[in-house]
């Protein structure tokens, strides 16, 4: 049996480096993904290059986040994984004196290329999220806020209105979409 200590660790860094995100580090963040690797969560999907330049027009914009990440769970196959990491997405726009706090699950195929660690694809279930108020209690448009699925509705509702829009339907804890992906990753991590 292989022993992946020092690609868990590896792994593990990876996950983490989801910091260069929120402080803005783009270079870094750039650096998390194989130049081929995608992206799909509620407001891009694409290359992750695409991703980071999106990201750097968010992080001007009135709209803020933080992800608090948690260990990572990884299946191995050879130089191939699956790594399932909890997380929540804090998120707030000034101008609107609104936040929401949306619990996550990145859901990443990542493969070891040239001794590296970096992601393949990265995708996201969103367990449960909730409104935030700052400085206290603001009106929210319900009609607005319940076309969306309740697992990701706050954060959905923020983007929107932020100026980032959907780019789809997203998969929630246990629906059929988050049981789509996990096979296909499965078919993928036996290749």
């Amino acid at each position: 049996m292989q022993n992946y200590l020092e690609d868990r660790l590896q792994i593990t860094d990876l996950m983490t480096a989801w910091i260069h995100r929120d402080l803005g580090q783009w270079d870094q963040l750039l650096n998390v993904a194989h130049p081929d690797g995608t992206i799909e969560i509620t407001w891009f999907k694409g290359l992750f290059s695409d991703f980071v330049k999106g990201s750097q027009r968010m992080g001007t914009s009135d709209f803020r986040t933080k992800h608090l990440i948690g260990n990572p769970v990884v299946t191995f196959n050879g130089d191939r994984a699956i790594v399932e990491t909890n997380a929540v997405i804090i998120g707030e726009n000034q101008k609107l004196d609104l936040g929401c706090a949306v619990h996550n699950r990145f859901y990443d195929m990542v493969e070891k290329r040239d001794g590296k660690w970096k992601i393949f694809k990265r995708q996201t279930i969103y367990d449960m999220g909730t409104f935030t108020f700052p400085q206290g209690p603001v009106d929210v448009d319900r009609d607005a806020v319940a076309s969306y699925p309740r697992e990701y509705a706050p954060l959905a509702y923020m983007l929107e209105k932020s100026g980032f829009p959907l780019q789809g339907k997203f998969a929630t804890r246990g629906d059929a979409l988050e049981q789509k992906m996990r096979a296909d990753a499965a078919t993928w991590l036996a290749q």
